[in-house]
């Protein structure tokens, strides 16, 4: 199973990801949407799971959660905006969801991949307007035989 990780659109939802997010079979948003209409756009690749950030209003929370967990290609998949940790890493967002083998988050804007103990932490980084030096970003997962592995996509190429 394919899967498109996304987070931190504040508002704006880049082109490039349709292209990225093409074949995905689900699309996991980790919060700071911005936009309802960003869930619709992404709603026409593939069905979505997502849940609300800090700066998300009222039209984005009457339709996401705060956390989300869920069941994809058999394995438990938990996705939150990452706002609960202060600054969250893949050990705090790992410690807290032990028996997820995927675990998705947000907030800090700094994309990453870490496999911690069985859980595969992923911040697909942001992938609305960039901010300061942090890349613009979403990541793409695969779930096969009960296995998770994802990698990061960069939205501007013309960054290397």
């Amino acid at each position: 199973m394919k899967i498109g990780i996304i987070s931190d659109t504040h508002g704006l939802l880049r082109a490039q990801v349709f292209d990225v997010f093409a074949g995905v079979e689900h699309i996991l948003h980790a919060g700071d949407v911005g936009d309802p209409d960003i869930l619709d756009e992404l709603a026409a690749i593939a069905p979505v799971t997502a849940v609300w950030g800090n700066v998300d209003g009222f039209d984005i929370r009457k339709r996401t959660t705060e956390v989300a967990e869920i069941e994809l290609g058999g394995v438990r998949v938990v996705v939150i905006h990452g706002m609960q940790f202060g600054s969250p890493t893949p050990a705090k967002v790992a410690a807290a969801h032990p028996d997820a083998a995927l675990v998705v988050f947000g907030h800090s804007h700094r994309p990453l991949v870490e496999q911690v103990g069985t859980t595969l932490a992923v911040n697909p980084g942001s992938a609305g307007r960039q901010r300061f030096r942090d890349p613009v970003s979403v990541a793409l997962a695969e779930i096969e035989d009960g296995r998770v592995t994802a990698r990061l996509a960069d939205l501007d190429p013309s960054r290397k």
